[in-house]
């Protein structure tokens, strides 16, 4: 595990826990808090504002899927938060959606999930707020292990899985199980055996994040957050402040962690020798439609590198059957069998 990356998969533990957490647990959860790496300096005022916000939830993993040469941020969910409508928001980004990397030395697009592993968390929150028009504020990762703890910690989560899964020795089959911590990681991480791909495993990670919650939300569980809080701390980063992260549950306790879910649809399309997905225009632009609203915004029409070469590539979707795709010379990039 040494040499596993920080990786978040749909859990958002800091925002989560934040969220549901009460004023009668403020001084132990403000005690709890010591052992996370936050940052010394905001990233936005919108918190200390008691605005809608947004954060960046990534995660990378050398060790998953057989890869061992790149710590890629393999998960990639935006949540808004919005205390004028108390509502929350998940959205989830395909690791391979083709994407520029801003920040970059040279103009150049590659899969989204490089841009942690060029510039970090900021420059993927760079990158997937020029993608998707969209402000991102904030930005959390969590070590892999967490998933295994937070589940274990609240006894378990509830699943009904639409398929089989097994993958790294364990096997889940069809229907409703109650999965421990081990089971759940495996059930959030398996890609390859879901004929939905990534957005199979996208569903599955948030569907696990929903049932964290919901084991969270009880007085059983609530009572023992700041307990979690200190297991997960060596494993959170994030640029929250910590008087950020206190802030959360006195200007925003009202918000249901009943998330309205959604992702980016790509087409897949073959290039330099690696299977992309490129999302048309009419998707980016849903998708940043279903972000700015949440977050209180006008809508905007979306116009990026993305939109720009989707005008160059009309055949491509045109035809259901054409994997070929034009970047005009901004990818370069090969990948190894190891990191496609």
């Amino acid at each position: 595990m040494k040499h596993i990356k920080r990786i978040l998969i749909a859990l958002g533990v800091v925002i989560v826990i934040a969220l549901i957490a009460g004023f009668s647990y403020y001084k132990s959860i403000d005690n709890a808090l010591d052992g996370i790496h936050t940052s010394k300096t905001s990233a936005s005022n919108k918190i200390q504002n008691g605005k809608p916000f947004s954060i960046l939830l990534l995660g990378a993993d050398t060790g998953a899927d057989g890869r061992t040469d790149r710590g890629m941020s393999d998960t990639i969910i935006v949540i808004t938060v919005n205390p004028k409508t108390d509502k929350a928001t998940m959205y989830s980004v395909p690791r391979d959606t083709l994407a520029e990397m801003v920040g970059d030395k040279k103009k150049n697009v590659q899969k989204i999930n490089a841009a942690y592993n060029i510039g970090k968390s900021t420059m993927a929150k760079n990158s997937i707020s020029e993608l998707l028009n969209v402000p991102i504020d904030y930005s959390m990762a969590v070590d892999m292990n967490a998933i295994k703890t937070t589940v274990d910690y609240v006894g378990g989560i509830d699943v009904d899985s639409p398929m089989k899964v097994s993958f790294d020795g364990v096997t889940i089959q069809k229907g409703k199980h109650h999965l421990n911590g081990k089971e759940a990681l495996t059930y959030a991480r398996m890609r390859y055996q879901d004929p939905r791909g990534d957005y199979g495993r996208q569903q599955r990670q948030q569907q696990v994040l929903k049932a964290v919650v919901k084991k969270l939300k009880t007085p059983e569980y609530l009572v023992k957050l700041p307990g979690l809080i200190k297991k997960l701390g060596v494993d959170v980063n994030t640029d929250l402040t910590d008087k950020e992260i206190r802030q959360i549950p006195m200007k925003y306790h009202s918000v249901s962690t009943d998330f309205d879910t959604g992702h980016l649809q790509g087409k897949t399309a073959w290039i330099n020798g690696s299977s992309y997905q490129v999302a048309p225009t009419n998707n980016l632009q849903d998708g940043s439609d279903t972000l700015r609203t949440s977050l209180g915004l006008s809508t905007e029409t979306i116009s990026n590198t993305e939109t720009t070469l989707n005008k160059l590539n009309g055949k491509f979707f045109k035809n259901n059957d054409d994997t070929d795709y034009d970047t005009n010379g901004l990818n370069t990039t090969y990948y190894t069998n190891n990191t496609h």
